[in-house]
């Protein structure tokens, strides 16, 4: 057998999409499987079963990922690791994510059902709380293991029922231990799918990430005056919101003006939030995203610079401060070949591109030379109910995945 031309089981695959899909499903065909909760628990159950069913060796580590290890010829050698995340959006699709962690116990079933062996380990990984839907920041699980975040600023991460990270992990019974975290890797690999339109629209099969964007989250404070709506003059108002309408313009404004710049202000609170009172405080989100970290850091400035602008010229005070930040990481043209060519071998087109969204890649890249797939997204839908990658995609998909491990998992 040539196995730069092995396939995937099609049906199991979809089979066991299907048997995801029905954990936290919602009327509309997405899902709600929120990091740590119930739901969660019963998909890591079933997965961790997966596992087992494969003679992998599985363990839970401290943050309550999750990895299944298929041994190699040189067992002590690092090991290729292939994953994502199963947690998902309060409204989220069944794809994204979860395709990356399901291809992946795909690719060591036909393995063994071929009766491959690999030079290298391979480990499958489920990260937690990918989607900081639950516990923001997101990507705590894979942020965690590459020393982005610690244990403690983790463990103390609170929901919005004041429930922490680590009493969550102990109420599903899936708080492992340290020594069992993702460490010794040589690679690792992420299928995903685009969550945007542009393999679609370019009429490509399989996306080859060169990297991800880089993120900033600016936290936007305007004080005004809170005063009654009748009797106040226009005049002699300090309405907190009218400026912040302002502000929000600008922001788009200046995206314009960048090529490749995306900016979205998604979160809004206004104070006292009453018909009949004036808005005395303000505050909102903007997410700021470039693959050049330079161009991101001077759109940041130029924020700053112009909402103070308009906060003096409407008689308000305004803060600006920074949530949080994450540089742009580019992945490893090694990996990054290896794709290419399977998808060469196997007759699919490819497209290099960036990720807009962050990934748990993004973080595991400082651990290993890390690549993605990605695979086109419906109208590119994603983060809702309506989300679709086409089967006939997902299995392309998972085929470009089996021959790059194929690949990365032979001694050089």
């Amino acid at each position: 057998m040539e196995t730069t031309k092995l396939m995937v089981n099609r049906k199991r695959l979809l089979d066991t999409i299907n048997v995801s899909s029905s954990i936290g499903s919602l009327e509309n065909g997405g899902l709600n499987r929120l990091a740590l909760t119930e739901d969660d628990k019963k998909m890591r159950n079933i997965f961790v079963k997966w596992l087992r069913e494969e003679k992998l060796e599985v363990r839970v580590d401290d943050l309550g990922n999750i990895y299944g290890r298929r041994k190699g010829t040189f067992n002590d050698s690092p090991a290729v690791a292939i994953g994502s995340h199963l947690d998902t959006q309060p409204c989220g699709g069944r794809f994204d994510g979860i395709l990356g962690v399901l291809t992946a116990l795909e690719v060591v079933r036909t393995l063994n059902e071929n009766n491959i062996e690999t030079d290298y380990p391979i480990e499958i990984v489920n990260f937690t709380n990918e989607e900081g839907a639950r516990f923001e920041p997101p990507m705590l699980g894979s942020g965690g293991v590459a020393g982005e975040f610690t244990k403690d600023f983790i463990y103390n991460t609170k929901d919005n029922e004041n429930i922490s990270f680590q009493e969550a992990l102990i109420n599903i019974q899936y708080m492992g231990d340290e020594k069992h975290r993702l460490r010794d890797i040589k690679y690792f690999i992420e299928l995903h799918v685009e969550q945007g339109p542009i393999l679609e629209n370019n009429n490509k099969l399989i996306g080859i990430v060169e990297g991800i964007q880089g993120i900033s989250w600016l936290n936007v404070k305007v004080v005004g005056e809170t005063n009654h709506a009748g009797p106040t003059p226009m005049e002699n108002r300090k309405d907190a919101l009218a400026p912040t309408a302002k502000m929000v313009t600008k922001v788009y404004e200046i995206t314009n003006e960048i090529e490749g710049l995306k900016t979205t202000v998604g979160k809004l609170n206004v104070k006292p939030n009453i018909t009949n009172v004036i808005p005395g405080e303000v505050e909102f989100m903007i997410d700021v995203r470039h693959k050049d970290d330079e161009i991101r850091a001077v759109t940041i400035d130029r924020l700053r610079e112009q909402l103070g602008t308009i906060a003096v010229m409407n008689n308000v005070e305004v803060t600006i401060s920074t949530d949080w930040n994450s540089d742009a990481v580019l992945f490893s043209s090694k990996v990054m070949d290896a794709i290419s060519e399977a998808a060469g071998v196997l007759g699919y087109s490819t497209l290099r591109l960036f990720s807009g969204p962050g990934h748990d890649a993004k973080y595991i890249s400082k651990m290993a030379d890390t690549g993605m797939i990605f695979l086109p997204s419906i109208n590119g839908i994603s983060h809702n109910e309506k989300e679709l990658t086409l089967e006939d995609d997902i299995e392309k998909g998972a085929n470009v995945l089996l021959n790059t491990i194929l690949k990365l998992a032979r001694a050089q």
